[in-house]
């Protein structure tokens, strides 16, 4: 405890981060022998001579007794110090995490179809069998890099992280089922607009399962393109407030000297904001992306010394600024293309409340839309709050004639 509190003070040394969160896991595991200091350290944040500094707070987690071994119950002097939150399993919170996060689009789909197998925990005569959402991330990590590396994602893999054999069969299935969809269905075509007839007859025969499938995948195209688009605007944000400073300091220093400091700033920033935790994957992915740009407009500049450093860097930039609105305007156009397809096929069905709710629920394809202004989706959408609204009034003449 006495070298985790003067980690805490080197950190704040070395970053200049004067506020924070102490994060102690498995709190519930401590040995009995050290209950009396435990307690002195929640009330006071003082461990022996050592106490936390001002601004920072605390915070402990643990598992119940039936997940670790080593548990032990709190007593009440304990529980009396501490603010208790009992996190439950919740699919549709954990969903906004996979969003953030990209879990692969076939876990999505699936758990929303059989969200029961989403977290499980059984005692049987074999041992324990158990599904977390830990479980499923991890799969989800390990199946994009089996994609990317194009080795078979089959059952034995899917039993290495979701330990329950009956669940882990099943997915296996399904992600079969997945790909064949994503083959049969091609959903590159639907999406660029030139989707054949032949396709779309079988999208009106599918079944339930099959049609949210199909619903999924089309969903998993147009929103991963929608991060992309949202990840490079951000870049692009960011690059615009540096290129500001450029364009006011190159007029009295050498370019490319500007820049290799710029460049040097932002990784000043991003080792600060690693070793502090206090970035992000997608913020760290930005700063590495505005260097690498960065760098290349220095080269820019350094390959043609007679031009204005400036002009050069400006011309490249709206070089990349019209190369993004193209692949918008593309993105945007496909959405369109999809919202025509699913009006085609699924006339009557729920399919397109499903796309308005998915594409509203992720942050990136709620941004993308806001800000490009795609009429198909807005029409759904005002589709969407009648129909809400409607089993809202029901609700409550339910509740009058109750």
């Amino acid at each position: 405890m006495s070298e985790i509190i003067s980690s805490v003070y080197e950190l704040m040394e070395n970053t200049g981060i004067q506020n924070g969160i102490l994060f102690l896991d498995e709190i519930n595991c401590v040995s009995e022998t050290l209950t009396p200091i435990m307690l002195q350290f929640l009330q006071y944040k003082v461990f022996g001579r050592h106490e936390v500094p001002a601004g920072w707070i605390v915070v402990t987690a643990g598992n119940p007794p039936e997940y670790n071994r080593s548990v032990r119950e709190f007593d009440i002097a304990t529980w009396d110090r501490l603010k208790r939150v009992d996190v439950e399993p919740d699919f549709a919170v954990w969903k906004e995490f996979a969003y953030l996060n990209g879990v692969h689009s076939s876990i999505l789909t699936y758990l929303e179809i059989k969200k029961g197998n989403f977290y499980k925990v059984e005692t049987t005569v074999d041992g324990k069998r158990f599904v977390t959402a830990r479980g499923w991330d991890d799969l989800s990590q390990m199946i994009h890099l089996y994609e990317q590396h194009k080795i078979p994602v089959d059952q034995k893999l899917v039993e290495q992280y979701i330990q329950n054999p009956e669940i882990a069969q099943d997915f296996a299935i399904y992600y079969d089922l997945y790909n064949k969809y994503k083959s049969d269905y091609q959903i590159k075509d639907i999406l660029a607009g030139t989707a054949s007839t032949d396709i779309q007859e079988r999208a009106k025969r599918a079944k339930f399962d099959e049609r949210f499938s199909l619903v999924g995948l089309l969903l998993d195209a147009v929103m991963g393109a929608m991060r992309e688009s949202t990840e490079e605007e951000d870049v692009l944000e960011e690059l615009v407030k540096t290129l500001r400073v450029f364009k006011r300091e190159s007029k009295t220093e050498d370019g490319a000297a500007l820049l290799k400091k710029y460049i040097r700033n932002n990784r000043k920033e991003l080792n600060a904001g690693i070793r502090a935790k206090s970035l992000s994957e997608a913020q760290q992915k930005q700063k590495l992306q505005v260097m690498r740009i960065l760098e290349e407009q220095s080269k820019l500049v350094q390959s043609d010394p007679e031009q204005a450093a400036f002009a050069l860097v400006k011309k490249d930039f709206d070089n990349r600024l019209k190369a993004f609105q193209k692949r918008s305007d593309t993105l945007s156009e496909q959405v369109r293309h999809m919202f025509a397809f699913c009006d085609t096929v699924f006339p009557d069905g729920q399919e397109q409340l499903i796309l308005v709710t998915e594409l509203t629920a992720n942050p990136y394809s709620a941004r993308f839309l806001g800000e490009h202004k795609v009429d198909a989706y807005f029409v759904h959408d005002k589709e969407l709050m009648f129909h809400q609204r409607q089993l809202e009034l029901n609700q409550e003449i339910a509740n009058l004639e109750l």
